[in-house]
């Protein structure tokens, strides 16, 4: 059964409805700060009016493999290290200046050896239903720095009351989806709860209100509210006070004890070091020197981490890529069940190395031949890294052919698209939309045995973007905020 059709309101209606949804967002945090911003200044989030449609067996997929996921990658970090740390040294090779900086981190951290082998994730498993074959297809799997959880939650509270309160209906103020149509994520309380796990873990498995979680932030983060939300929800729900600091500013305001992170000036004790930020080499550029010797101080550290080094690399686009093979995944989930193996590989899309070998050298062929059919990904973050289509060939040509190593190549998505309206800076944007869903899920495991303490799915995001884009992240200027309809 096809979904209803979008809310098909008078001009009169639809002015009502963008008031309203603007005045709510303003009211209920769902917003961000604008370029050049004053700290007294916000704008709302960039979203959708609407809902967009996703098909519920998609979405219910998603959810159920989220955990699968988290495993996947944890049994990768802690009973294939050796494995990973050889591909780890390679490919910082072909990026010295960001991945090679944060192996570099990494082996200077357990020289002497390691002082909290309890580690944290965050993630966040992307996705787009393909059209033709109507199933969910993984985009990227994110292990660090994973945004827009608390947002996500507040447009989801938007929007059902925009339809419990009748915006949506053209004649007689009634819901125009049902209840069960439009849920809610439940992602803010749930990464709260994640980091919550990391503090009683960090305490001995017992509940302390005494330490707290260090958030690591950009320097005048526009999407801080996105943060702060969480934050809120962690004092709120469990009592765990936080504290915000950038890279730069930690040589001058956290301390070392003993192996403990402290907080100068109130000396609370860190339980998390919880990154939002350093996800990317723009987060280390204004002074490299101590923005990466910040990043070292905190890993040598009893504080958990969120995520540690090995997790974040363990993120990038070339792990990916070797994770779709099936003997692969045999080898690092043994016990996987086949019906989880199959769920997990109906996810996957081709994607191929850069290297000496025969799918290298097919790589090499497609990128010319048919770059239509592909995205060339870096192994960086956030948005505006990737290059497109008929874009491959001309960049290949222009970069050493040495460097084609750090790069792989993916099959593009086929979405199917939907004509919703954005609104952004207070402008509505009539247009053909694509989405991505992303499902959060938390993690505490212990690096060095492996032992999985906890394993939870921890709410979604749904993201959209006009279909002429190709990038798609929101903080970086590309996308909106939305929510799913599911039908």
């Amino acid at each position: 059964m096809p979904p209803k059709p979008f809310p098909q309101l008078s001009p009169h209606q639809e002015n009502d409805l963008i008031i309203n949804t603007q005045q709510w967002a303003l009211s209920n945090g769902l917003v961000m700060y604008p370029p050049n911003f004053e700290l007294f200044q916000v704008n709302v989030a960039p979203i959708t009016l609407f809902p967009t449609p996703i098909l519920k067996s998609s979405f219910e997929q998603a959810i159920k493999v989220q955990t699968l996921y988290n495993e996947l990658y944890i049994n990768l970090i802690t009973k294939r290290k050796e494995w990973l740390i050889d591909i780890l040294k390679n490919l910082a090779e072909f990026d010295p200046d960001f991945s090679g900086k944060l192996f570099d981190i990494y082996q200077k951290s357990i020289a002497d050896g390691v002082l909290q082998p309890l580690s944290l994730g965050i993630f966040r498993s992307d996705y787009m239903v393909d059209s033709s074959a109507q199933q969910i297809k993984q985009i990227e799997f994110n292990t660090v720095s994973v945004s827009f959880g608390g947002l996500s939650t507040k447009i989801g509270q938007l929007q059902s009351f925009l339809n419990s309160s009748g915006f949506y209906d053209d004649k007689y103020n009634f819901k125009y989806y049902g209840n069960d149509e439009l849920p809610i994520s439940t992602s803010v309380s749930d990464i709260a709860q994640g980091l919550a796990d990391g503090n009683f873990y960090y305490n001995g498995e017992v509940e302390n209100t005494d330490t707290i979680v260090l958030f690591v932030v950009q320097p005048n983060e526009r999407n801080c509210f996105d943060q702060r939300i969480i934050e809120y929800e962690l004092l709120r729900k469990h009592g765990i006070r936080s504290f915000r600091v950038t890279l730069e500013d930690v040589d001058e305001v956290i301390t070392n004890n003993n192996g403990k992170l402290y907080v100068k000036s109130t000396m609370d004790e860190i339980s998390v070091v919880y990154y939002r930020s350093g996800y990317g080499p723009g987060d280390y550029d204004s002074d490299p020197q101590k923005t990466w010797n910040a990043r070292l101080f905190l890993e040598k550290s009893h504080a958990i981490k969120c995520p540690s080094i090995l997790t974040q690399l363990s993120g990038s686009k070339k792990i990916q890529q070797l994770l779709t093979d099936e003997t692969v995944i045999k080898q690092i989930l043994p016990n996987i069940a086949n019906d989880e193996l199959q769920s997990l590989l109906s996810t996957f899309v081709r994607i191929l190395p850069f290297d000496d070998t025969q799918q290298g050298q097919e790589a090499a062929k497609l990128a010319f031949q048919e770059p239509e059919k592909f995205v060339l990904k870096p192994q960086r973050e956030g948005g505006g890294n990737n290059i497109y289509k008929s874009d491959i060939p001309e960049f290949l040509n222009k970069i050493s052919k040495k460097d084609w190593g750090a790069y792989i190549l993916m099959e593009l998505i086929n979405p199917q698209t939907f004509q919703n309206k954005i609104l952004r800076n207070g402008q509505v944007y009539h247009e053909n939309i694509v989405s991505e869903l992303g499902v959060f899920g938390t993690i505490v495991f212990d690096e060095q045995t492996g032992a999985i303490k906890c394993n939870k799915n921890a709410g979604w995001l749904l993201r959209s973007k006009f279909e002429t884009s190709d990038e798609g992240g929101v903080a970086a200027g590309f996308g909106c905020v939305d929510n799913v309809y599911l039908y």
